[in-house]
């Protein structure tokens, strides 16, 4: 619970739901897959995977997963954590923004690629149920996630041109992100 104490310190509610539902999305995927997870590794990540784009945290030369990484490392370290551990942290929330992390070799960075993928762009929303993305949905509601993680976005890449920011937002992420299914999952939508 620590992390989310983190989280929703510097995190808007927006970003903050994105998180949360992030891992319940990872969970789901995980329970459906079959995949065995270090859970609080998996809940630490999620909730912690975009905390490197807060400017509190924000670092003038990395890109936002790499800082954001940097800081989960640093929380393990209070946390108590083995350096082993703590590296893992970093390497899930990095890889969150790669195009293709292995279920097997990687479970907790694969799920979390996967659950931010459908999370901002609606990206394999079939894999999740109706049913199970409506409950999540109306829990921890998106909006006004689109346009608060698209300036987020703006920032990063006016700042650091060739950050994955910028090559998601010059790859049509804003649209993406304005399309995705997930605005109509809630109930009353």
């Amino acid at each position: 619970m620590a992390a989310l104490d983190v989280a929703s310190t510097y995190h808007s509610e927006a970003m903050l739901n994105h998180g949360i539902r992030s891992y319940l999305w990872a969970a789901e995927l995980a329970r459906v897959e079959r995949l065995e997870v270090d859970d609080e590794l998996l809940f630490v990540s999620a909730v912690l995977h975009d905390i490197g784009i807060e400017s509190s945290f924000d670092n003038r030369t990395l890109s936002f997963e790499y800082a954001g990484g940097e800081v989960a490392w640093v929380f393990g370290a209070g946390a108590g954590w083995t350096r082993d551990r703590r590296r893992r942290a970093a390497e899930i929330i990095v890889r969150h923004m790669e195009d293709d992390v292995s279920a097997v070799d990687d479970p907790e960075g694969y799920l979390l690629c996967e659950a931010t993928g459908l999370d901002i762009s609606g990206r394999g929303v079939e894999r999740w149920s109706e049913e199970y993305r409506a409950l999540v949905v109306a829990g921890f509601p998106r909006p006004p996630l689109p346009e608060e993680f698209v300036g987020c976005f703006e920032v990063q890449a006016a700042a650091k041109p060739d950050s994955s920011p910028g090559v998601a937002l010059a790859g049509g992420l804003a649209a993406r992100l304005a399309a995705n299914p997930l605005d109509g999952a809630a109930p009353g939508r």
